[in-house]
């Protein structure tokens, strides 16, 4: 965020600053606005000099602008002379991005007292920019403030200027109400604009005033795949799962979802609002196509996606390289339940052995329970025994092994 904000401030002081001055003949000009006093007279050598600077200073020969300034005697200039002066300056300062001499150049014009009422408060305004420029944020509140008061009819720029100062010193509570009204303010806010109240909303956890912050910065620029990403993420803490599922479903359809941290969600968002096999797809898709990470979390949700769908034998590849990947023994567990549904049960008892294995079972009796299991419904009751005597020996799985151990017994005994 402070990134954007840094280009967007960037882009606009560069437009305010090289508009102050540039262009004004000083020696002639009048303030011909009804109901305006007319500018003090200015000496026809003083005048002439501030031509040329000026001329120089179109020309973009800056040197050659402050050479020509440097010839004239401040003290013997009118306070409204010195403040052309110091205008002129700025307006050089300005145009070679120099913040701190434009900062300096409109004090300076102030302290004159030359400058009418008008120009006065717009110098205040241009100092409160450059503080902003300077990244001197809380010289910047103060100044912006200060301006406020006395203004007679501030813009929407003030108020994302102040915004954006109070945000900068982590003050989001200081930062909302200058950046709603900045946006309120204007017609056509800048994106800048929109993102900064955006931020601001998310940071207090405001989602439903920044839904329509979001979709107006989608209206815009559609294209934005972050602007889908937190239209979903939105929806997501609205508990509006269809609506957050339908934002990354436009965006993938648009191909603006292409890593493995945009994807994932996409798929776990399809698993969760109940079309599992579309996830399930989706998860194989990407994987083969190398857009998601080959790892032991992607297979193995791959599985349960699989799972879900109840499209079970697509299942157990999955599991399968997802259990040589875990540290523990459990994937593997969770792959010989299917190959017990399936009814595959040399699979699962060589799923369970794999499991026993490579150790760090969570439940190593519910293992060697189905173990028994699926070598009793394999027709192996002897090898059965031999696992339910060994799942006995825990208490959650012993009741259930000890039923098993008659049954097997009687029925050995019938043979």
């Amino acid at each position: 965020m402070r990134s954007t904000l840094a280009l967007a401030l960037a882009a606009l002081l560069s437009l305010t600053i090289i508009a102050v001055g540039v262009g004004v003949d000083p020696a002639y000009a009048a303030e011909g606005k009804e109901g305006k006093r007319e500018a003090p007279p200015i000496d026809i050598s003083t005048g002439k000099k501030l031509n040329e600077a000026i001329e120089a200073l179109n020309a973009q020969k800056y040197a050659e602008a402050r050479a020509v300034l440097d010839k004239l005697n401040m003290e013997k200039l009118s306070p409204y002379e010195q403040s052309r002066v110091w205008q002129i300056r700025a307006s050089i300062a300005g145009a070679q991005s120099d913040y701190d001499g434009v900062r300096k150049a409109m004090q300076a014009a102030l302290a004159t007292n030359g400058l009418s009422e008008e120009e006065a408060q717009e110098a205040r305004y241009q100092i409160a920019q450059m503080y902003i420029a300077q990244e001197h944020w809380q010289e910047g509140i103060n100044a912006l403030n200060e301006w406020l008061q006395t203004a007679q009819n501030p813009n929407s720029t003030a108020y994302y200027l102040l915004a954006v100062a109070y945000y900068q010193l982590k003050k989001p509570d200081q930062a909302l109400p200058p950046a709603q009204k900045a946006v309120d303010m204007s017609e056509a806010p800048r994106d800048s604009w929109v993102q900064l109240l955006l931020a601001l909303r998310l940071e207090k956890e405001q989602y439903q005033e920044a839904l329509p912050l979001i979709k107006r910065l989608l209206i815009a620029d559609p294209s934005k795949k972050n602007y889908w990403v937190q239209l979903s993420a939105v929806n997501r803490q609205l508990e509006r799962y269809d609506e957050s599922l339908a934002a990354l479903e436009v965006a993938n359809l648009a191909g603006l979802l292409t890593t493995d941290s945009d994807l994932r969600p996409l798929t776990d968002l399809e698993a969760f609002v109940g079309i599992p096999y579309r996830s399930a797809t989706n998860l194989d898709k990407f994987l083969q196509k190398g857009l998601m990470k080959s790892d032991e979390k992607s297979w193995e949700r791959l599985g349960f996606a699989w799972i879900a769908a109840r499209e079970y034998k697509k299942a157990v590849a999955p599991l399968q390289k997802a259990a040589e990947m875990h540290e523990n023994g459990d994937t593997y567990v969770r792959l010989a339940e299917v190959q017990l549904q399936r009814q595959e049960w040399a699979g699962a008892t060589d799923a369970l052995q794999k499991a026993l294995a490579k150790g760090g079972l969570k439940d190593t009796g519910n293992t060697q329970l189905l173990m028994g299991i699926a070598y009793y419904s394999n027709k192996q009751p002897k090898e059965a025994k031999v696992w339910f005597e060994k799942a006995a020996t825990h208490d959650k799985q012993k009741g259930q092994a000890t039923a098993w151990i008659k049954h097997i017994e009687q029925e050995l005994s019938e043979s």
